[in-house]
Order: structure tokens, then sequence, then C-alpha cells
């Protein structure tokens, strides 16, 4: 098979009009009132992180830290609820040591496109475990210290490397880039210090996600597929900055890392913290409407995991977005925990997003787009619940919706363990276990 690069690959097989989770184009006649959305007051001490010069080292830490895995071990076989955490880990099919990945040339998502003369269908699931297999089985080295973990996914991630050369489809490639880019960094960024993964063969990872990921990361967030910056609902700018500042830290690029943190911050997508969470309601409630609350419950979901998988991602290299905006995510937190896990009623602020079409409240229990209706088990509350709650030090009135939601789901499991489509790997999952403390 030829090597193409990122671009030639992706947008030879671009189809407009396969935008999935995206509006119809105004390019194609469609009357959008995209200019007119009323935006939060995004002007107000808008840059609250600094960026740290790119000449600053990264820290050799990625979404966990040794001291996690310290805590882990120490707890894992004598208190809830690591127990069943780790329990719950060692039992996934994707976390044994015999657990192979099946990569693919190119990861394709939206559309079938034709390659060499032959069509390849959609096959995005690949990667999707493959990034799953590598990251359990890299926690698994790091929990017990057996080797043979660790060398198992070395492999897994050698084969995609050797394998895969690019992401195509429609412009649902974004997804994939974003989603699976930043998943297979976080594997990655555990397993460096393996001894048994040859140098070479980390630089050859590292250079794979600069290659294959990173430019369609970069793409999206400054060109979008040549649309309306507020065209795309949130999760694709959020996924792809994920993506941007995963591949900075496992890379040692703090340029990259910098350009997720700036757009986190101030980029022009709805991925930019104060677009994908859209309305405050502090301080008369401790809420804070997202983008997608309208639309459905399933995305809206997806928005939590992703802004908790930055915040933490940032926390490793000492940029606190848990405290942006006086806690802004925690507020946000509550609002998605309150509408999906209780029958409770939330404020909500009409949001327009094309001309005769706007969101007059919270989505319907029985929506039955793709991203679904309410009381959906996602694995995304254990992290933001005991970052407040305990290191942050925040009350049980403040997080009383958050820790329903944490209570609801219960012991959280990874890939494999919820939908088998796409929206059961948007995050790598074990949050229980991992952040519990």
């Amino acid at each position: 098979m030829k090597k193409y690069n990122y671009i030639a690959i992706t947008f030879a097989f671009l189809s407009l009009t396969g935008c999935g989770d995206g509006i119809d184009l105004p390019s194609l006649g469609v009357e959008t009132d995209l200019n007119k959305i009323i935006l939060p007051d995004n002007n107000i001490n808008l840059i609250q992180v600094e960026l740290k010069d790119n000449s600053v080292p990264m820290e050799k830490v990625g979404i966990h830290s040794e001291e996690d895995f310290a805590r882990i071990r120490e707890k894992k076989d004598v208190e809830e609820p690591w127990i069943t955490g780790y329990q719950m880990l060692k039992e996934s099919s994707f976390s044994q040591k015999g657990t192979d990945t099946y990569p693919v040339a190119y990861i394709v998502r939206g559309t079938a496109v034709t390659i060499d003369g032959a069509t390849v269908g959609e096959n995005y699931i690949n990667a999707a475990r493959g990034a799953s297999i590598a990251y359990q089985q890299a926690l698994r080295w790091k929990i017990e210290n057996d080797d043979e973990y660790a060398a198992k996914a070395v492999e897994n991630l050698n084969k995609w490397v050797q394998t895969c050369v690019g992401v195509t489809g429609n412009s649902n490639v974004s997804l994939a880039a974003g989603l699976y880019g930043y998943e297979f960094a976080i594997a990655g960024q555990l397993l460096r210090e393996y001894r048994g993964w040859e140098p070479e063969d980390f630089l050859a990872f590292q250079q794979w996600l600069l290659k294959v990921f990173y430019p369609a990361n970069k793409d999206f967030l400054v060109r979008h597929h040549d649309t309306n910056h507020l065209h795309y609902w949130a999760n694709w700018g959020l996924c792809n900055i994920a993506s941007t500042i995963a591949i900075g830290i496992v890379t040692d690029r703090r340029d990259i890392y910098n350009e997720g943190i700036e757009h986190f911050q101030s980029g022009v997508t709805n991925g930019r913290l104060r677009r994908a969470i859209y309305h405050d309601y502090s301080p008369e409630y401790n809420f804070a409407q997202w983008q997608e609350s309208g639309r459905d419950q399933g995305h809206t979901l997806m928005c939590v995991g992703l802004v908790g998988v930055i915040c933490q991602l940032a926390w490793s290299q000492g940029d606190d977005f848990f405290a942006y905006d006086d806690n802004l995510f925690l507020r946000g937190c509550e609002y998605a925990a309150c509408c999906n896990y209780t029958e409770e009623t939330v404020p909500f602020t009409t949001y327009i997003w094309q001309k005769h079409n706007q969101w007059n409240g919270i989505s319907p229990e029985e929506q039955t787009v793709v991203g679904g209706g309410k009381w959906m088990k996602r694995a995304i509350w254990a992290l933001p619940y005991y970052h407040y709650k305990s290191i942050k030090n925040i009350s049980d009135e403040k997080l009383k919706y958050t820790k329903i939601a944490t209570e609801y789901v219960g012991v959280e499991g990874g890939g494999g363990y919820y939908d088998p489509n796409s929206g059961g790997y948007d995050v790598l999952g074990f949050g229980t276990l991992m952040f519990a403390r």
C-alpha cells in the first residue's frame, strides 16, 4: 500500500455532506444563523492559566502519576473501592497478557473510502479498542510490576506504528484523530519508562503520533473543514484539544502542548472551555449549562469526560483547569449530573444553532439520536468527583449531583465494559481505581 501524507489522503475522500455530528454546511446553501449565536462574555479574565515558555521541559507524567499507582498498590487488596476497581481491570478481556490488537493502514471514520482501488469501510473501532488494550495492559504493568504486561502493550503499540499511516473518511476524520490520538498518547506515556521498549521504537511511536494524529488535530482547530468556527459541536474541539495536549506531553513538545492549552482558553471553536460550557448560572445556582445539553445527553456526557481528561492532563503539568473560572468545570458536572441522574429540573438558556432551529430545554429522555437520552452509564465521574472532593476539599453540598452520578455509575470499568460502539470508548475509563482517594 502506498503511503500518503495526512492532508492528501484525508481530503481526497472528504465528503462535506457526511458531517456526522456537524450541521449542514453553509457552503451547501443552507441558511444558518451561526454568526448570531449569543456567546458568553469571553473577554473578561480569559487567560487564567499562563503558558510556560516553549523552552520549559515537559514533566514526564501523563494522566496518572506514580503517586496514583503507589496508592493503588497499597489498597487494591484491602480496601474498597480499589478492590472492586482492580478486580474489574483484571477481569477485562483487554488487559490480559495475550490480548492482541489489530492495526489498520488507515483509520477510517464517517464513510467508506477508496484506497489503491479497494473500498475500505469504517474501521475506527480497531483504533478505539487498540488504544484501550494498550492502556489496560499498561495499567496492569504499573500496578503489578509484571513486565509481561508492558511487553505485550509495547508489542501492540509497535504494530500500530508499523502499520498505520493515516486517518481518513469524511469530516468525521477529526473525531478519529482527536479521540484515538489522545488515547494512544496516554497509553504510550504510561509505558515510556519500560526498559523493554527500545529507544528507537519509542521514538518511532512519538513520530507516529506527530505524523498521523497531530496534523489532523491542528487542522481541525485552525481550519475546521472551512466552516464557520461554531459549526461543529463542542465534543469535536474538545477531543482534538485533548489529543494535542496528550501528544505534546508524550513527545516532549511544549510548543504543541501550549497550542492545546491556548485553544482551551481562547480558541474560536466550541472546544473553548467557556463555549463547551455555554452558560454559567453562578452564583444563583451551582450549575453551568453545556453547549450540547439541548442536543442529547450522550454527547453532553462525552464533553464531561473529555474536559475531565484535559483538566487531568494539564494538572499533571502543573496547570490547574479544575479551578478555572472559580471551578467552572464543577458547575458543569453538577448540571449534567442533575440532568442525567435525577428527575429534578435545571435552568436552561436557549441555544440557537441554525435558522429556525434552537434548543429551548434539556434534550428529552426519549431522545433517540446517536447520542441517546439520560440514565446512561459512562466512566467519566470518578475523575472530577475525587479531584474536587479530596484534592480541592469541596463540600458535599457543592458536589451533590456529581456524587449522585458517581454512585449511580458505580465502580467504573473501561473500554469493553460499556457501549460496544464508539461511545463506549470515548474515554479510557477505570476512573474509580485510578482517582479514588
